[in-house]
């Protein structure tokens, strides 16, 4: 079995895309997903894929909520080894400890051009700082992301493309339930 990771975009957050997590389980379980279970109400989703590709659960997913809750979303999914890779690569260790609420991974279907991320660093005028890993960016939000100019258009339009972010706290509890008992 493949465990894999799937990152739900705009769930559940503001009051809007409402879905419920037990039905998320179940609908990921009626798709062909073993074991399916979620952390948080924000879309988390930790699941045996069997064989299938991130990709391709990428769409069963996204098709299938659509069908069971009428919500249109991006879903970027994850392996396990690549979760690791993104918690081994991260560039703001020191904020990983002292400051994991405000330290952001935003998780992106493909890589960026090259100097994407040194162009979204060069239009921040606030003290937020980026790097990215391949198809990941991470932002430190020292002041917090929700007064910060750096919004999820901002990102988007300079990586070109959108993502969904999840905070340290949230990659370190997922990490802990794909590492198991």
């Amino acid at each position: 079995m493949s465990t894999q990771i799937a990152f739900l975009r705009a769930i559940n957050v503001g009051g809007t895309g409402k879905m419920p997590m037990a039905e998320l389980r179940a609908v990921a379980e009626k798709a062909g997903l073993k074991n399916a279970r979620t952390l948080l109400q924000s879309g988390n989703l930790v699941f045996d894929a069997g064989a299938k590709a991130p990709a391709a659960s990428e769409k069963l997913l996204e098709k299938a909520c659509e069908a069971a809750f009428g919500v249109r979303t991006d879903i970027y999914v994850r392996g396990a080894a690549e979760l690791e890779a993104v918690a081994a690569n991260n560039p703001f260790t020191s904020e990983a400890i002292d400051d994991p609420g405000h330290l952001h991974v935003i998780f992106m279907r493909a890589v960026p051009p090259a100097k994407a991320f040194e162009t979204l660093q060069a239009a921040i005028k606030g003290r937020e700082r980026v790097r990215g890993f391949r198809n990941h960016a991470y932002i430190h939000f020292p002041d917090g992301s929700g007064a910060s100019k750096v919004t999820p258009t901002v990102i988007a339009r300079h990586l070109g493309q959108p993502g969904t972010a999840r905070n340290w706290n949230t990659v370190r509890k997922l990490l802990a339930v794909v590492a198991g008992p």
